[in-house]
């Protein structure tokens, strides 16, 4: 077995390990909602998630095109500079899953992703040319996204809230509830199928720029099993469950009923979509996380805990700057071991 290839298996290996993170972290995304109204438990939230995460995955690789070769030069990416992003993006993950904050996993593979490629680029060509190795068209469809995509849940949400109540207005919030239990597990096998087309393709994406940069492919084209392989892992990392985030993303943010809950990931599972659709990578926690704020402040704004939200926030923000810091080390110390010379 060549070295290459050797060196290929422990790469896609790493991607695999932070595509069942990835689940892992989001597991608050996909049950969160349908667990604080107590519409399933835990396990059977978990389950349910699971199952349609899995089978998003086989929807379509427009998302995987951006991450892989649509956000930084594949002519400057090496194999030890994937590995470095993906070192910074599974411990910005760990750090903000042990904090319990509801971060986007996607931005910090974003992030890690472009601060090894633009410490590579420093090292070979000068620290001035280090934003020479990212695709702005990409990075700007992205960055627009990832304020439009919370937005949008939440503008959603509160649109479909408004509508739930007009069109429930002769009814009883029990009555109400009965309904919306039955809803929520409609809505909840939406979001969860949003939340695994979308970042499945990621992880399928960065193990794609492996074997292109590698020359094992000849051009971006996703295999099957690169596929089924993202798809089970983060099945997996989602039936593993991330239950302190769970409990801010769930409880924290604002009260629950199964109504609220229905139009949180009903309008977040839409705006999710609609980013896939254009092969935009979103952060599904991002998206939740605005739908529910959504919903909380259609009852009054003081239902919305605007702390617990504004840590969030500030969590979102440095996502990608520490993710990629971290990346930028991870690869300097490769580098300085004369794993990836010039």
């Amino acid at each position: 077995m060549s070295s290459a290839l050797i060196l290929v298996i422990v790469i896609t290996a790493v991607a695999l390990v932070f595509d069942f993170l990835n689940g892992f972290h989001d597991a608050a995304n996909s049950v969160a909602t349908v667990v604080a109204t107590r519409v399933l438990t835990p396990l059977q939230a978990v389950i349910w998630a699971a199952i349609f995460n899995f089978i998003a995955a086989f929807s379509g690789t427009a998302v995987a095109q951006t991450v892989g070769a649509g956000m930084v030069d594949l002519h400057s990416v090496t194999v030890y500079v994937i590995l470095a992003g993906l070192i910074g993006a599974i411990f910005w993950d760990l750090v903000t899953w042990w904090f319990g904050l509801p971060t986007s996993s996607s931005h910090a593979l974003f992030g890690g992703y472009a601060g090894a490629a633009m410490a590579r680029t420093a090292f070979t060509r000068g620290f001035g040319h280090s934003f020479e190795v990212l695709i702005w068209s990409g990075w700007i469809k992205t960055l627009l996204f990832m304020v439009l995509s919370p937005f949008i849940g939440l503008v959603l949400a509160y649109v479909f809230m408004t509508a739930v109540y007009w069109l429930f207005r002769h009814s009883t919030p029990k009555k109400m509830d009965v309904y919306f239990r039955k809803l929520q597990l409609v809505s909840a096998a939406a979001f969860s199928y949003a939340h695994g087309t979308n970042d499945a393709q990621k992880t399928m994406g960065i193990i794609t720029g492996v074997l292109v940069t590698t020359k094992f492919l000849p051009g971006f084209r996703v295999p099957t099993w690169v596929i089924v392989a993202a798809g089970a892992a983060i099945g997996l990392g989602t039936l593993s469950g991330g239950w302190r985030i769970v409990h801010t993303v769930g409880s924290r943010i604002t009260k629950l009923r199964p109504r609220g809950g229905f139009c949180a990931e009903t309008a977040a599972a839409t705006s999710i979509l609609l980013a896939t659709a254009v092969g935009v990578g979103v952060s599904t926690t991002h998206v939740i996380t605005g739908a529910i704020t959504g919903v909380g402040s259609i009852q009054r704004l003081k239902a919305v805990r605007w702390g617990v939200a504004t840590n969030i926030v500030w969590a979102w923000v440095l996502t990608i700057p520490a993710a990629a810091g971290v990346a930028w080390v991870s690869y300097s110390l490769l580098y300085s071991a004369g794993l990836d010379p010039r």
